[in-house]
Order: structure tokens, then C-alpha cells, then sequence
């Protein structure tokens, strides 16, 4: 059951309670970028971003345009009932180290097969992500990946008692 209070999004805002669900797929031309241990580990603007009602975007950058030096594959999956089974990366730069901090779906369910290969990471786990120039904040909870910037408006799944939604 979604939360009582939905507020409507002001000019130039989506609201998350607008997005579909099965999620969409949809090309972004924002400017994606991913700071972790003080080094830029992707810069894009040939992104994916996935819209999940209750759900702020989550971005998938190609994995030309992130430094896949740093990445390194985890064992262990999980699934999702739309996009079919994840796999995931720890991300390590110097001596900091932020394990399953990123994921990616190799072969996913055919209405998500253009985001084959592409990676996401979790925002709270970076030092920072920006989705053009302004500074993300990570969706709530330590489960979903989403990226929550001014232009986004909720309530959120994510955090405490938002899982029946």
C-alpha cells in the first residue's frame, strides 16, 4: 500500500509514484559521474537510468566509460523479478575498499537487454555521485541503489516500514 501522502512534483520535478512498474529502461544524457577514495572512477553521458514507481532512477553507466581497473567480480547473485540475475563488483582504490558496491546484469530479461554489461553503483557506498553537477543523495535503506537528486520527488522505498509499498 503506497504512503498517504504523496506530494506533487513542482516544475521541472518527476515524481517517483509516476514511474511504471514493470520499470522502464531509458536512455540519459545527464552527466553521471562517481567519485570513490578520492579518484573519478566513471564519467558519463551515455548512461541508463531505471524508473521503478516508489523508486528514485538508478543509473548504469557503460563499462567503457567507468575505470574497470578498479572493479573486481564477487561471487554471488541475486535476482530480480524483472531484470533477471545480478552480479556484482567490489570497487577498491588504494587501500579503500567498498565490496558488492556496484552490480550489473550480464544477460537481462529481454525488455532490459540494452543494459547488458552496464554498472551500477550503490551512492552511499561512494564518496559521491552527481547527476549533472549536483551531488546525489543515496535512496534510504541499504537495499536499492537509487539516485535522489532535487529534480526527484517521493516518498521513498527504502527505509523502515516503506517494504509493503
Amino acid at each position: 500500500m503506497p504512503p498517504k501522502h504523496i506530494p506533487a512534483p513542482g516544475p521541472g520535478q518527476e515524481s517517483v509514484w509516476s514511474y511504471p512498474r514493470p520499470p522502464r529502461l531509458e536512455d540519459s544524457s545527464k552527466h553521471i559521474q562517481v567519485l570513490f577514495n578520492g579518484v573519478l572512477i566513471a564519467d558519463t553521458r551515455r548512461a541508463k537510468r531505471v524508473l521503478e514507481t516508489s523508486h528514485p532512477p538508478v543509473y548504469y553507466i557503460p563499462p567503457a566509460d567507468a575505470r574497470m581497473e578498479f572493479f573486481s567480480p564477487v561471487t554471488g547473485t541475486t535476482f530480480c523479478e524483472f531484470k533477471g540475475e545480478a552480479a556484482y563488483y567490489t570497487i577498491s582504490v588504494g587501500e579503500r575498499s567498498a565490496p558488492g558496491a556496484a552490480w550489473y546484469y550480464p544477460r537481462p530479461a529481454p525488455p532490459y537487454a540494452a543494459m547488458a554489461g552496464y554498472i551500477a553503483v550503490y551512492p552511499g557506498r561512494m564518496d559521491a555521485c552527481y547527476v549533472d553537477g549536483e551531488r546525489v543523495t543515496a535512496q534510504p535503506g541499504d537495499f536499492y541503489g537509487g539516485w535522489i537528486t532535487s529534480d526527484i520527488v517521493g516518498p521513498f522505498k527504502g527505509a523502515p516500514g516503506t517494504w509493503g509499498w
